[in-house]
């Protein structure tokens, strides 16, 4: 162990949305944590970027997720009050597609099962009331009141600034190449630059978490993924105040877009865009013209008021799991090895929450969190 380190309580590795929001509620519990980020604190090359991240109450994916965001949503507005930067703004949310299709049917579900108020709209009833949509007149959408975008660069900000303040060493440019055990049940992490001891290790490395613990191998699948903000015509109909963030179920895939903010255009993806596996060490970061042609193909014909000039185009990752489903967990051989990993595209909303419970995890072994679905043995 390099002379200069005493050992840590805990060793985070990765510093973006999850292990931001890690660090600081370990530093806030009187932790010992030390943080490390291989890139800048931010950065663009995983998938803690993008200027806007939904957040929505209603969620197709599983109702099980409803106790997690309910408490993500507090932690969000914990995280403004404190640091006092705006990192959650409600729009409104909208889950829409055909009748039947699992983005409405899901979103409705798991409103009537929590409770959760909402409105159930055909596509000519959201046409009307959001003029910037043009869905098929016989879609069924969902409205929630309390959606909207997280801001995931001045969160990740936020998070390490409190960590630090409450005490915890971040330190960025310094990649992890390595970890094993310790005789006495810790973990040694080596690095680009040094070496280091603690009693437990998180790994929050989004893309790269494969590629420290075998038992994520084939199970946390980093996926390119693109991004395009278009200039509308009509600026005002793609507002915050007036377009709510959406999910929509269309024949084209399932897409995904945001108000316009910060900088300028209305913003889309569509989920696992070209469907390519990617190594994140060595993938195209330049975006080329078939992902902008795919993206523009569907704003044309859903959103042709916002089909103006291009005005950005940028990649990240999703990580996927085989079955869509976050991983949050302690490794079955090294038990003093927390893991939060295969966020599939939908985690950023749930950062807050996650950071909790991997704290949790790390700092007592369990968490009060209802996070059975998300164990590594669902797999086996």
């Amino acid at each position: 162990m390099s002379h200069r380190d005493e050992r840590r309580d805990v060793i985070v590795v990765g510093v973006g949305g999850m292990g931001s929001a890690t660090a600081y509620h370990l530093a806030s519990r009187g932790v010992d944590v030390l943080g490390l980020e291989r890139f800048d604190i931010p950065h663009t090359q995983g998938s803690s970027h993008g200027i806007t991240r939904i957040i929505r109450r209603a969620y197709y994916e599983h109702p099980s997720y409803i106790p997690l965001i309910e408490r993500a949503y507090e932690l969000w507005d914990d995280l403004a009050e404190e640091t006092g930067r705006e990192v959650i703004h409600r729009t409104g949310s909208i889950d829409a597609g055909p009748q039947g299709n699992v983005v409405f049917e899901g979103s409705r579900r798991s409103c009537e099962e929590h409770d959760i108020p909402h409105e159930v709209l055909t596509g000519a009833e959201l046409n009307e009331r959001f003029p910037g949509y043009n869905l098929p007149d016989d879609y069924r959408a969902l409205y929630q009141e309390d959606g909207g975008f997280v801001v995931p660069e001045q969160s990740i900000v936020g998070h390490t600034e409190a960590a630090q303040a409450a005490g915890a060493e971040i330190r960025a440019r310094e990649g992890v190449h390595d970890w094993a055990p310790t005789p006495d049940g810790g973990v040694r992490v080596w690095t680009d630059t040094d070496t280091y001891e603690a009693d437990r290790l998180v790994l929050a490395a989004g893309a790269w978490n494969y590629k420290l613990a075998d038992a994520l191998d084939g199970l946390a699948v980093p996926e390119r993924q693109v991004l395009a903000w278009f200039q509308p015509e009509t600026p005002e109909l793609f507002e915050p105040d007036s377009l709510p963030v959406w999910n929509i179920a269309v024949p084209e895939g399932r897409f995904y877009g945001l108000p316009i903010y910060d900088v300028p255009g209305f913003k889309l993806g569509k989920y696992h865009h070209l469907g390519e596996a990617v190594n994140p060490d060595s993938y195209d970061t330049d975006p080329q013209p078939a992902d902008e042609v795919l993206l523009r193909d569907f704003t044309e014909k859903y959103f042709p008021k916002a089909a103006g000039p291009t005005m950005r185009l940028a990649t990240c990752m999703f990580t996927n799991s085989p079955d869509e489903h976050f991983i949050l967990d302690q490794l079955p051989d090294h038990p003093q090895v927390v893991v939060g990993a295969g966020f599939s595209g939908h985690g950023f909303k749930f950062a807050t929450v996650i950071g909790e419970v991997l704290a949790d995890l790390a700092a007592d072994g369990e968490t009060a969190h209802p996070i059975d679905m998300f164990s590594l043995d669902r797999f086996e």
